[in-house]
């Protein structure tokens, strides 16, 4: 069989499982509403979870600061070449003096962070062992590593200590890797019991806290700064792209973890270098959201309103934070009901394999803080119509 050929008929086979994707024409985005293939949504996907991608004020008084002060559009090389701007160290010394470490090290995104972590730090004679439900990055950095790895049932944490037990003694090193806040189900991690974990057998513990940064904590560090365990936690990574509304990552760790990261991390090696333009707005959004506890607490408990709603309806709906999603099981009936939703003026995608496990499609809310009840009150009865229907 011929490529074409062959790679035609793999779409149509997506198509016929319903999980066959397209890019959507998105031409304006309007505080809490974004035009999609030419109607206006309440926009219930974004990952703006604070809304600070929306605010006018602090964009306009950005632009004129970068009038002044003409911060380049590119860096041009790698941070190891010439890439290296001085807003690097005002970011990077802002956030560990944020998480009270030694040391941060920003990267061009949190997959550039996961795929790069684990094999940088783990060889042949470690083991890393990972949440059954986390990201495809943490997966495709296990993959990338030559460590062995396993999966421990998601937030089985007896299963963990089970395969810990196990491996003691047998490898150089452990690592346990998980997020906090998981971005499909939106349930949370126990952060305290798996510091205690990682003491109790000599494990390294690293945190994904990409959707709980800006989200969670009185200072918006996360479930680790929630639970108390910022500084037990071995390494904590952070998105800027979500909560922090700019591009990027981040890692918090020892001085040395960041020495060696520097010299051994090939997608941090090999990788062109932030442009100075968004270093300065990072700065900016992560200055800014320190303060915001208030938008936190309006967030955590319009989606707990939500929630309820939603499962007075008889529906299907995990989770304890900000994203709420509502279990559809199959493809088809997430697709039908994102556009019926959609009909109704509401953005919110389908979530399907491989994104999620199978049969486990869903519709997949993620709320901000600039929306009010009123905005999504109608949501839970439409859900709860059209799926007993």
């Amino acid at each position: 069989m011929q490529f074409q050929e062959r790679i035609s008929q793999e779409l149509d086979e997506l198509r016929r499982l319903d999980r066959y994707r397209t890019l959507p024409d998105i031409t304006a985005r309007n505080g809490k509403h974004i035009a999609v293939n030419g109607q206006l949504l309440l926009n219930l996907s974004s990952n703006d979870y604070l809304g600070l991608g929306d605010d006018r004020e602090m964009l306009a008084g950005y632009a004129e600061e970068l009038s002044g002060r003409q911060y380049a559009m590119t860096s041009s090389s790698s941070r190891l070449l010439t890439g290296n701007h001085p807003l690097y160290d005002q970011l990077e010394t802002a956030l560990a003096s944020l998480y009270g470490r030694e040391a941060a090290l920003v990267f061009n995104s949190g997959y550039h962070a996961n795929i790069g972590i684990i094999p940088a730090l783990s060889g042949r004679h470690d083991l890393v062992l990972s949440d059954r439900k986390n990201h495809a990055s943490i997966i495709d950095g296990m993959q990338i590593a030559e460590a062995p790895w396993q999966r421990y049932r998601h937030l089985d944490y007896e299963h963990l200590e089970e395969l810990l037990a196990g491996a003691a003694g047998r490898y150089r090193q452990i690592f346990i890797v998980t997020e906090s806040v998981f971005s499909m189900d939106g349930d949370l991690a126990d952060l305290t019991r798996l510091v205690a974990l990682k003491e109790k057998y000599g494990a390294l513990l690293i945190v994904d806290e990409a959707h709980g940064v800006g989200v969670f904590g009185e200072r918006g560090l996360g479930l680790c700064e929630t639970a108390g365990v910022v500084k037990q936690i071995d390494i904590i990574t952070g998105t800027f792209g979500k909560a922090l509304a700019s591009t990027g990552a981040y890692a918090v760790m020892s001085s040395l973890v960041r020495e060696y990261l520097i010299n051994t991390m090939r997608s941090f090696i090999f990788t062109t270098a932030l442009p100075p333009a968004i270093l300065g707005w990072s700065l900016l959004t992560l200055e800014r959201q320190v303060t915001m506890q208030r938008e936190r607490q309006a967030l955590l408990q319009l989606a707990s309103r939500l929630r309820c709603a939603l499962i007075a309806q008889s529906l299907d709906v995990p989770g304890e934070s900000h994203i709420v999603p509502v279990i559809t099981g199959s493809n088809a009936l997430a697709v039908a009901l994102a556009a019926r939703l959609r009909d109704a003026g509401f953005l919110c995608l389908p979530v399907r394999p491989p994104t999620v496990p199978e049969k486990s499609a869903r519709i997949r809310i993620s709320l901000r803080s600039t929306l009010r009840w009123e905005d999504i009150e109608p949501i839970a009865e439409l859900i709860g119509g059209i799926t007993g229907s």
